[in-house]
Formats: C-alpha cells, sequence, structure tokens
C-alpha cells in the first residue's frame, strides 16, 4: 500500500522537488500551506495551482495567524524579546506553529507520515522535526532535501525531464516574509563585516523627505488591540520608512556563527512601545526578572526547546505579569528610526503625591533622612571594616 504523506509545502524550489520525488517513491502526496503572514490571496492561489500541477492529491491553505499570535507572539511580546538586543525571532514560532498545524491536517486525513523540505544546514529541520516527534511521535518523517543533498540545480533539472519546470531564482536574495518579520539571506550575511543594501529589504530604498508621523498604540492586558490587523498595518507603515532593519549575528542551534537581516517594524514598534507600558505599571522587580525570563522563553523558542515543559511555566509567568499591562504609548516615526513620546494607563503606579522633588505628601524631611541613614548603615560598615584593616 502507498504511504500517505503530508508534506508542509511553500511553493519554492525544494518542497515542489519533494512532491515530484516522493511520488515517484509510491507516496500517495498531500500538501499543506500554513498562512503565518506574508502571503497575499494572488500567492495563495498560485502555491495551490503549482501543488496540484505537481501531483499532489490535495493541498490545504490553513489560516493561523491568529493562532500564531495568540499562542506564541504573544509571550515574545510579554517578554519583550529581542535576541542579541535587535533580532524579534521572526521565524521560530512561526515554525512551531506551522509544524503544530500540519500535524494537526495529517491525523484528519489519517496520514502514515509527515515531510518538510528543510536542508541539513539550518535550525528549521529541528524545529520541524522536534515538533513533528512530540506531537505525532507514531508518523514517519521524511525529509528529502537533507537526506539527498543535492544542489538546486539538480532540484530543476529533475523537474524539468519530468516536464515541471521550474523558473531559475533571479533575485538576489532568499527572502522568509512573515507576520512577525521578515528574514533576508545573501551574499552579504555570509561575511560579517558586510552589511544588507536598502534594496534588499521590503520597502526599498527610505526617502529621507518622509514626513514625521505619530502614532498611538493601545494595549489591553498586554496585547495591542485586533492584535494581527495592527501587526499587519504597522508592518506596512514602517516597511516605508525603514522602521526595523538590521542584521543579526548570532549561534545557531547546531552550534556555529550565523547571520540573518531582517525586516520587522511591527515587533520593533510593539515591543518598544509594549515596554514603556510595562515601565509605567509594572513593580521594579517585575520587571527585572521579566528581562531575564523573557529572554529566557525566547532562547527556548528559537533554539527548539519549545516544548520543554519550562516553557509553559514561563508563559504563565508571562501571562500573569500582563494583567496590569493596559494603556496607551506614543510614538513618533521618522526616516529609519522612531521615539516612544509618552505613556498613559488607568493602572500605572506613577502619581502625583509620589513625584521627585519637594512636593511628595508621602514622607516628611525628617523620615526621608531617617531612611537615607538607615539605607546606608551596610556600605558604611563594610568601608569601616576595610578601613580598620589597612
Amino acid at each position: 500500500m502507498d504511504m500517505k504523506t503530508l508534506l508542509a509545502f511553500s511553493g519554492g524550489l525544494d518542497t515542489s522537488f519533494c512532491v515530484a520525488w516522493l511520488r515517484e517513491q509510491g507516496h500517495e502526496v498531500h500538501t499543506v500551506t500554513v498562512d503565518t503572514g506574508g502571503f497575499s490571496a494572488a500567492k495563495l492561489a498560485r502555491i495551490e495551482k503549482l501543488a496540484c500541477d505537481l501531483g499532489a492529491v490535495t493541498h490545504t491553505t490553513i489560516d493561523a495567524r491568529e493562532e500564531l499570535f495568540h499562542n506564541y507572539l504573544r509571550f515574545l511580546l510579554a517578554g519583550n524579546v529581542l535576541r542579541g538586543g535587535t533580532y524579534p525571532l521572526c521565524v521560530g514560532a512561526e515554525r512551531v506553529c506551522q509544524a503544530r498545524a500540519v500535524v494537526e491536517r495529517a491525523l484528519e486525513i489519517g496520514a502514515n507520515a509527515l515531510a518538510h523540505g528543510s536542508t541539513g544546514a539550518g535550525n528549521d529541520q529541528v524545529r520541524f522535526d522536534v515538533a513533528f516527534r512530540t506531537l505525532a511521535p507514531e508518523l514517519k518523517i521524511i525529509t528529502p532535501i537533507r537526506d539527498l543533498a543535492l544542489s538546486r540545480t539538480q532540484e530543476r533539472e529533475f523537474l524539468t525531464e519530468r516536464g515541471c519546470p521550474f523558473p531559475e531564482k533571479l533575485e538576489q536574495y532568499s527572502v522568509n516574509e512573515g507576520m512577525w518579520g521578515t528574514t533576508i539571506g545573501g551574499r552579504e550575511t555570509h561575511d560579517s563585516w558586510q552589511t544588507l543594501p536598502d534594496t534588499a529589504y521590503s520597502g526599498g530604498e527610505v526617502s529621507a523627505t518622509l514626513p514625521e508621523r505619530d502614532l498611538t498604540i493601545s494595549f489591553h492586558g498586554g496585547a495591542p488591540d485586533n492584535p494581527v490587523a495592527a501587526i499587519e498595518e504597522l508592518n506596512a507603515i514602517g516597511h516605508k520608512y525603514g522602521i526595523g532593519r538590521g542584521v543579526h549575528l548570532g549561534d545557531t542551534i547546531l552550534g556555529i556563527k550565523g547571520r540573518v537581516g531582517f525586516d520587522a517594524p511591527a515587533a520593533h514598534l510593539l515591543i518598544a512601545a509594549h515596554r514603556e507600558l510595562e515601565k509605567l505599571v509594572l513593580s521594579a522587580k517585575q520587571l527585572f526578572w521579566k528581562e531575564h525570563l523573557g529572554n529566557l522563553y525566547g532562547t527556548l523558542l528559537h533554539e527548539g526547546h519549545f516544548f520543554d515543559p519550562l516553557a509553559r511555566d514561563l508563559e504563565a509567568l508571562l501571562e500573569s505579569s500582563q494583567r496590569d499591562v493596559t494603556g496607551e504609548v506614543r510614538v513618533r516615526i521618522f526616516p529609519r528610526t522612531f521615539v516612544v513620546l509618552g505613556v498613559r494607563s488607568p493602572r500605572g503606579l506613577m502619581r502625583a503625591d509620589t513625584s521627585y522633588g519637594e512636593g511628595t505628601t508621602l514622607w516628611s524631611a525628617g523620615e526621608a533622612a531617617g531612611f537615607a541613614k538607615i539605607f546606608g548603615i551596610p556600605h558604611m560598615i563594610a568601608a569601616q571594616r576595610h578601613s580598620a584593616v589597612t
């Protein structure tokens, strides 16, 4: 009996090769595309037609944008996660979300195997494999691109010989577009001294004459209002202004150094606004521990450990910390940059009677002097101990 295999299908060369190759190996191939942002209606239609032309028995498109935010991105936002202080993990959350949707579809159709088109060189192979084995250990995992290690030229020749010519990619850069940002790979990202030109980014060249623009971003319980729509709108605005662009240098899951360009205006704007709102509504100790534990959560997700039980513990803490993160943040954007102008919240901890200066009414001058004296006693004792020794 033919093996019924569900392939995570992007419509690119690698997954197109997978459809044709799997069919020749006797598989009954079904395909699924999980939309986590970056897909236009026309592109989704093209992908579906391509899958059918290549011989897929069925093709399914799943809109997972809401799930991506509510089950993954909201925790990255709650943790203000920027890997290396700059990269908002554009891809890691997407892959786990996509893998879960693929598994659910495979179980619906009674598939015997799961397939993906990741190579043996990057992080995605680990993310997909771990998710597939965790969620459906009974299903076989098939990875033609990783196992065969063919060149892209060989893949094209294979498809052409079978009457399915695949156009040679003319673009200079490898681009993965999603809701939380776009990643960009190319010649410059392989050299730690080089940087990407403006033409590599979604918005292209940025006009220095663009007028400054004020935005008000509202949050309830740590999340923006209508999050998917808000993210897509901020991306559209930010791409034009060149907001959220950069190149991240860091460590891959496989233990080697790597660089990736990113274009993530919504993520950068939301994280900056969210962090400022948290400064107003959270306690000092909440802010301190959230910074550390949010980064730990981001590391788990990015490095393929999303299913470790610790990630659920951290999600519980992050979710609890967002109860009072409600308010508005005013942001002004300029070509290539932005600043947070102000923040307000009905749950803020900044009060008129606790302001700096002589106007405070919560304590007297004598009480302040007593506090300052007691506060400094440990330092005084330590200094006197060292003085006595010398």
